[in-house]
């Protein structure tokens, strides 16, 4: 059992997205870098600059369920909650040292506090994987990567020009919504985390977002 735990394992890996991951983590640290340059404007810079690496690293992140091989691996015994938990399991430790070193290429002086923003992008990033488990779960696509960006993409613009007051999330650290729009992301991650958790269940019966053809 061991020793076919580990070929699972060494499987997995070989199939998860690296180079995407990677691609998006390195544009990700190259934009958290950019408030070393901002001079006297990364007080206000800083924030924003470190949501826009979150947010470049969530659309690496989407991919993470991309497998071409999808319809072949999915009459394999081993359940789909445990490809899916797998993967996340596999690609956590990348995700958490990425997070450490955007938060310490902000100088300490003008970094947004640690506690909240890591809300903020524990919450962006298990949106993407959410959304991605959401189209696997919904869908015959094989690589879910691309409309899930799309969709992310989307939804954060709309989120930081069309949000209501009431549902303020980009808000600045000295605005008085802070908290509030931080209980707002806690919700965020307790939801995605919801639907992560329900959408990798095995279906009792297939639905798809293809119609089914005569018969």
């Amino acid at each position: 059992m061991p020793g076919l735990r580990v070929e699972l394992t060494v499987a997995v890996a070989r199939t998860l997205p690296w180079g995407v991951v990677g691609a998006a983590g390195a544009t990700g640290l190259l934009i958290a870098a950019l408030s070393r340059t901002a001079g006297e404007e990364g007080d206000w810079l800083a924030l924003p600059l470190l949501r826009a690496a979150i947010l470049a690293f969530a659309m690496g992140l989407v991919f993470l369920l991309d497998d071409p091989a999808r319809h072949t691996t999915s009459t394999v015994p081993t359940s789909r909650p445990l490809r899916v938990a797998l993967r996340v399991a596999l690609v956590a430790p990348a995700v958490a040292a990425w997070w450490t070193v955007a938060l310490l290429l902000v100088p300490p002086d003008i970094r947004p506090p640690v506690a909240a923003v890591t809300l903020e992008a524990g919450a962006a990033f298990a949106l993407a994987v959410a959304g991605a488990v959401a189209v696997v779960r919904c869908s015959d696509l094989t690589r879910p990567g691309p409309p899930v960006a799309a969709g992310l993409l989307t939804s954060s613009l709309l989120a930081l020009l069309l949000s209501p007051p009431w549902w303020a999330l980009f808000v600045p650290v000295d605005d008085d919504r802070w908290a509030a729009a931080h209980d707002r992301w806690a919700v965020l991650l307790a939801g995605a985390v919801a639907v992560g958790v329900v959408g990798a269940v095995e279906p009792v019966r297939r639905w798809s977002l293809r119609r089914a053809g005569p018969r």
